[in-house]
């Protein structure tokens, strides 16, 4: 079994992810997977180096400043959709590359861009996590994220009224981490349920 987890920026994806594994998931972070793979593979440091200039680099020059890419591509649609088309495929092979290395595992895939990206075909349930606008922005900004900048990175995403509309299951995250972590149960023992009717029927036909 596969879940996707998406929501918004700072709506906890992580922490319900890391609240998964305590069940007995295992977890995928994609934004990881960019942060420690993708983003330190040199061909793809090459890629962005040619393409950005030395503005993006940290100051040794040998690898990428994230914030300071994040600053570029935020104020620019073409710019970031360019990033995109370099960097999600190498993502997406990454992970799906550990699922099929262990199919019969029960995985949980943090995916953010996850119905932008229209990668919902991939997991047999979506689970969306989500919180008000106002506690969104206080959790970025704690995260030293200026409002400007969180606006941006909202604002590029699918609103987060359609993605809950598209999941299988809505996480409210606006509460205590105890009440995240009981809703998270709650969905675990329903998605284990549904799948092992769905192998039952099979087994049978």
């Amino acid at each position: 079994m596969i879940l996707g987890l998406t929501g918004g920026i700072g709506c906890g994806k992580s922490t319900a992810a890391k609240q998964f594994e305590e069940l007995g998931f295992r977890r995928i972070d994609c934004d990881e997977i960019v942060r420690n793979e993708v983003l330190t593979d040199p061909a793809i440091i090459d890629a962005i180096a040619t393409h950005f200039g030395s503005g993006v680099m940290a100051d040794t020059g040998r690898t990428v400043d994230r914030s300071k890419l994040a600053r570029v591509v935020f104020e620019n649609a073409p710019e970031l959709r360019w990033l995109e088309e370099l960097v999600h495929p190498e993502v997406h092979r990454r992970w799906t590359t550990q699922i099929k290395e262990a199919p019969d595992a029960e995985w949980v895939v943090e995916v953010p861009l996850l119905f932008e990206r229209e990668l919902n075909k991939w997991f047999d349930f979506v689970v969306c996590v989500a919180c008000s606008s106002g506690q969104q922005l206080a959790r970025l900004e704690q995260r030293g994220m200026n409002r400007t900048l969180a606006g941006q990175r909202i604002d590029r995403q699918l609103p987060l009224a359609r993605k809950i509309e598209l999941s299988d299951f809505v996480l409210s995250n606006d509460g205590t981490r105890e009440f995240l972590k009981r809703q998270v149960e709650l969905i675990a023992v329903r998605c284990r349920q549904s799948a092992s009717r769905r192998s039952l029927l099979f087994s049978t036909t």
